[in-house]
């Protein structure tokens, strides 16, 4: 696997031409969720993007233990004119399960909406999620709706495994119904290597050093944890595009991990 992911890496690194869209991997990383032992590493993994819609995790966990989110299929709402929908998928009723299937954006806004401000930002420092920034864009006071859209929250490969390792081993400020209803929601079946594979896809824009977006050039994150035979192990893949490509980076980002790591049974070596 070393050798995969070194030859992914170099592949990536190669600087990009107008005739031909390219992808760079980041950082692969993988550790034992239970001592935080590093499995495989490779990349830049302290470097802090956006966490985009990897951060429905937490949403969901915050919003199970406040009681907005009751089960799967409730609270389901209808779209109204005015919510986000540049996906057309999202123009629809969503409940739970649609909305982390989906990755619907103003499904996540109603719920940290329904938090408010304070217990919103509450729940993210003591998640102690990346900088736990969630002021939003600046001088425009939407932390609550924005700040993890390419915005002011920040997070790195090595604490989003950080973040997830808390979840597996359910050392978060949450109760037991929202930590079961969280691995509810991401499960991504066992796969053909035999690991039970949770995760979550996540999509958006670096900022220029003026703060606008760099348009085209997208980052792509797949992070979760997954079990087999008593042993669990949190992962993140982060990549970014050159330009924009038909298939979206979070889900290259995932099918690529999933490839990788869980689809034969010793692809993962063990714990170094």
């Amino acid at each position: 696997m070393k050798q995969a992911f070194a030859l992914i890496l170099g592949a990536g690194l190669a600087v990009s031409s107008p005739a031909r869209a390219e992808t760079v991997t980041l950082c692969t990383v993988v550790a034992d969720a239970a001592t935080g032992t590093l499995i495989e590493q490779q990349g830049t993994c302290d470097r802090r993007v956006t966490p985009a819609s990897t951060f429905k995790i937490a949403i969901s966990l915050m919003g199970f233990d406040a009681g907005i989110l009751k089960d799967k299929h409730t609270p389901a709402l209808p779209f109204r004119d005015g919510y986000v929908d540049w996906n057309p998928a999202w123009r629809a009723t969503t409940d739970p399960a649609r909305w982390m299937e989906k990755s619907v954006v103003w499904y996540s806004q109603k719920v940290t909406e329904a938090l408010g401000e304070e217990r919103f930002r509450g729940y993210v420092r003591a998640f102690a999620y990346g900088n736990a920034d969630v002021s939003g864009d600046p001088g425009k006071n939407n932390g609550l709706a924005r700040a993890w859209l390419s915005s002011s929250l920040q997070i790195s490969p090595l604490e989003q495994l950080a973040f997830l390792r808390k979840l597996v081993t359910q050392k978060l400020p949450v109760s037991d119904r929202a930590f079961a209803m969280t691995e509810a929601l991401t499960d991504y079946g066992v796969q053909p290597g035999g690991w039970h594979v949770h995760g979550k896809t996540g999509a958006g824009l670096p900022r220029k050093a003026d703060g606008s977006l760099l348009r085209g050039q997208p980052y792509g994150w797949f992070v979760g944890w997954a079990r087999k035979d008593g042993r669990a192990v949190v992962f993140a893949r982060l990549i970014q595009d050159s330009e924009r490509q038909p298939v979206a980076p979070g889900f290259r980002a995932r099918d690529s991990l999933l490839g990788d790591l869980f689809a034969t049974p010793d692809a993962l070596p063990a714990t170094r």
